[in-house]
């Protein structure tokens, strides 16, 4: 796992489904995603050595468009298609088991894999005396905080590397205003990761931020990440249930 350093936006060709390619999906699979309760049991199954059976099947995860700033959505009323987009050039993976020093940065990513969230817990702790200021004894509170996310290294099936901060997963979907303007309320599209995982299975990081007189918090953030390979995305009605658009690699996964 190894690449050098260049914050560079990884660039992805836009894959973008035509009208022929969207179609529906039956209401019960909305109920097959795991959200995030669903990801932290499992992540904890694994920590305890549950591995055998998460190694064999896959996971249909939901992705938190709360915390994706390169999740967008645009209407063409003239072509009546709705674009759905979610940007991966800065959802790189910055933990050192990510990092390729030795990579050629015209060809290949410093940062090997690449994340999507799948949800935030926070945490409160209590609070304390403290003096951060001499002569000015507050209260410092003791907050925590558990991000969850997918963690995978295989991008590239699913686009060619190209420099584009613009690019990602797309899907053009056929719809009439009227659609168009249920599916950009927020909450009712959802973006759903099909994902089978993989050794190490789990990782995690821990952050610090010790409390001051500006900050009177102790802050720890937990990183903890589900490791394997994606197998598809799917965008999908949340009221209905249907899949609108599904984006498949477009040359062979890992196993």
């Amino acid at each position: 796992m190894d690449l050098p350093q260049t914050p560079r936006g990884i660039g992805l060709a836009a894959l973008l489904l035509a009208a022929s390619c969207v179609f529906n999906a039956a209401p019960a699979q909305a109920q097959d995603a795991i959200g995030l309760a669903g990801v932290e049991a499992r992540y904890q199954a694994l920590g305890q050595g549950g591995a055998g059976e998460a190694s064999r099947q896959p996971l249909l995860l939901e992705v938190d468009l709360g915390a994706s700033p390169g999740y967008s959505l645009t209407y063409d009323s003239a072509a009546g298609m709705l674009e759905v987009r979610y940007a991966m050039a800065f959802n790189q993976l910055t933990e050192g088991w990510s990092w390729q020093p030795g990579a050629n940065p015209e060809v290949e990513d410093y940062y090997r894999f690449k994340f999507l969230p799948l949800g935030s817990r926070p945490e409160t702790r209590g609070e304390y005396q403290g003096e951060d200021k001499i002569g000015e004894p507050e209260k410092m509170r003791v907050e925590w905080r558990y991000d969850y996310f997918l963690a995978f290294d295989n991008l590239y099936d699913f686009y060619p590397r190209v420099v584009d901060d613009e690019a990602g997963f797309v899907a053009r979907i056929a719809a009439s205003p009227e659609q168009a303007a249920q599916w950009q309320a927020p909450g009712r599209l959802r973006l759903l990761a099909l994902a089978h995982l993989t050794s190490p299975y789990v990782a995690e990081s821990t952050t610090f931020w010790k409390a001051d007189h500006a900050q009177p918090r102790d802050f720890t953030l937990k990183k903890r990440y589900l490791v394997g390979v994606l197998d598809e995305i799917r965008f999908q009605d949340a009221g209905s249930g249907a899949v609108l658009a599904r984006v498949s690699p477009q040359r062979p996964g890992k196993p």
